[in-house]
C-alpha cells in the first residue's frame, strides 16, 4: 500500500507519466543495456526489443499497478504480478537485478519528463516501483522454495528423445533427462524455458507450453517457427535454431516448469478456448482430464487459419472423444471445406451459437485479437470477469489496452 503521502503525488502525475510511459520504458532499456549489453545479448528477448512488445509490456504493466494502487489500495496485486513472476523464474531472475532495473528506469522517468519530477515526485514514483519490485521478489522467492531451487537455479539439460512433424511450421519434440529419471512433475498447462546459443555467440530464451499431461517420464513441446509478418524482420531465432538443429539426440538447456494459468481440481463446467499454437496448454489440461476419467462438462473450441496449420489435430480430436462430457468445435479462415464436418466452421471463432453453463470456467490461449473476442463473447453471455484466465505467449500486452 502507497503512503499517505505518496498517494495524492502518483494520483496527480500518473496522466503526464502514463502518456510517456512508452518513452520512458525505451530510454530505460536503452540506459540497462547501454551498462550491460550482456542482458541483451543473453536474456532479453531481443525481437521483442526491436519490434517494441517488450516496452509497451512493461509500460502496461507500470501502469497497472500505479493505478491499482491509486485507485483500489484494497486490493491486492497478485492477479498483475503473478504472471510477471512466473517469467522472470523461467528465465532465472534473482533479487539482485531489481535494484539495477529501478535505478535505470526512476532515471529514465527524470529524463523524460525533466522538471516535473519534483524530489516529492520521484520519491513518489520511487516507492511505487519498490512496491511492485518487492511484491515480484517474494513471489519469485515462493516460486523457487517451491521447486526446492536456489534463486535461479532453473537450468536442467534435456535431451531430444523424439521429434515429429505437427504441421508444415510446427515440431513437436519430446525431452527425457540425461540420466533416464522422471521428468520434473508440473501443472497442466504449465509451460518451460529453452535457452539457444545461436551462430553470434549470445543467447535466447523462449517459453514453450508442455503439451502432454503431467506423470509421465518425459515432457513434450511443439515449436511453431516464428516467420516474420511482413518480411521485414527476421524470423524467430529460437524457433529457427530449434527446427534446423533439435534432433534426436540433441541436449538441449531447459528450466522447470512455471505458469500460473493451470487446470485446478473442481467438477464444474470448463471452456478450453485455443488458437493456432494455443493449442498447447489446452492439450496439456485435455490430456491430464482424460487420464483422470473426468466426467465435467468442458467445451473445446479451436481456430486456426486452415486445417493443415492445426496442430495435433486428431490427437485434440481423439482427446475430446475419450471425455464424456466434451464437446469440439473447430472454426478454420480457409479451407474448412476439406475437411466438413457438423462441428468444423468457416471464418473465425465465435460462440454466438454456443450457450455455456454460468458456472463456466474459461482457459484461452492464442493471439491477443482471438482472445479479447472471445472474452467478449464470454462476458456477454454473463460469465464474472474473474472466471476468465489466460496465456499470453511472449509479453503481455494486455495489460496495455
Amino acid at each position: 500500500m502507497l503512503s499517505t503521502q505518496a498517494v495524492p503525488v502518483v494520483r496527480a502525475t500518473l496522466p503526464a507519466v502514463g502518456a510517456s510511459l512508452n518513452t520512458i520504458t525505451e530510454r530505460f532499456y536503452q540506459r540497462m543495456f547501454e551498462e550491460r549489453p550482456e542482458l541483451l545479448r543473453h536474456l532479453f528477448n531481443r525481437a521483442n526489443q526491436v519490434n517494441g512488445a517488450q516496452r509497451e509490456a512493461l509500460a502496461g504493466s507500470v501502469a497497472a499497478f500505479a493505478t491499482l494502487l491509486v485507485e483500489r489500495p484494497d486490493e491486492r496485486p497478485d492477479a498483475i504480478l503473478s504472471r510477471i513472476a512466473h517469467k522472470h523464474v523461467s528465465l532465472g531472475i534473482t533479487a539482485d537485478k531489481y535494484t539495477l532495473v529501478g535505478r535505470h528506469l526512476l532515471a529514465a522517468i527524470a529524463e523524460v519528463l525533466g522538471d516535473a519530477v519534483t524530489p516529492q515526485v520521484a520519491a513518489a514514483w520511487d516507492e511505487v516501483y519498490w512496491l511492485m519490485a518487492n511484491s515480484l521478489i517474494a513471489m519469485e522467492a515462493r516460486l523457487y522454495a517451491q521447486a526446492s531451487i536456489q534463486d535461479g537455479d532453473v537450468w536442467r539439460e534435456m535431451e531430444v528423445a523424439e521429434r515429429h512433424q505437427e504441421s508444415p511450421d510446427a515440431v513437436s519434440l519430446v525431452l527425457r533427462r540425461p540420466d533416464a529419471l522422471p521428468a520434473t512433475a508440473f501443472l497442466p498447462g504449465q509451460y518451460v524455458s529453452v535457452r539457444v546459443e545461436l551462430p553470434d555467440g549470445g543467447h535466447q530464451i523462449r517459453q514453450y507450453s508442455l503439451s502432454t499431461a503431467p506423470g509421465q517420464k518425459t515432457w513434450r513441446i511443439t515449436v511453431k517457427r516464428e516467420k516474420s509478418a511482413d518480411g521485414t524482420a527476421p524470423d524467430g531465432e529460437v524457433s529457427s535454431w530449434l527446427h534446423a538443429h533439435a534432433d534426436p539426440g540433441r541436449t538441449l538447456e531447459v528450466s522447470l516448469p512455471v505458469g500460473d494459468l493451470v487446470l485446478p481440481d473442481a467438477d464444474t463446467p470448463l471452456l478450453l478456448a485455443s488458437a493456432g499454437i494455443g493449442i498447447t496448454p489446452m492439450l496439456s489440461m485435455l490430456d491430464h482430464l482424460a487420464l483422470a476419467g473426468s466426467t465435467r462438462p468442458v467445451t473445446v473450441i479451436h481456430a486456426d487459419r486452415t486445417p493443415s496449420d492445426h496442430v495435433h489435430r486428431d490427437e485434440q480430436a481423439e482427446l475430446v472423444d475419450r471425455l464424456l462430457g466434451a464437446t469440439l468445435h473447430l472454426w478454420y479462415e480457409n479451407d474448412a471445406d476439406q475437411h466438413p464436418a457438423p462441428n468444423v466452421s468457416p471464418g473465425r471463432a465465435t460462440l454466438d451459437n454456443l450457450t455455456l453453463p454460468k458456472d463456466t470456467t474459461a482457459y484461452l490461449c492464442g493471439p491477443l485479437p482471438f482472445m479479447r473476442a472471445v472474452r467478449g463473447d464470454l462476458l456477454h453471455q454473463g460469465l464474472h470477469p474473474s472466471a476468465v484466465h489466460y496465456e499470453v505467449f511472449g509479453p503481455d500486452l494486455w495489460l496495455g489496452k
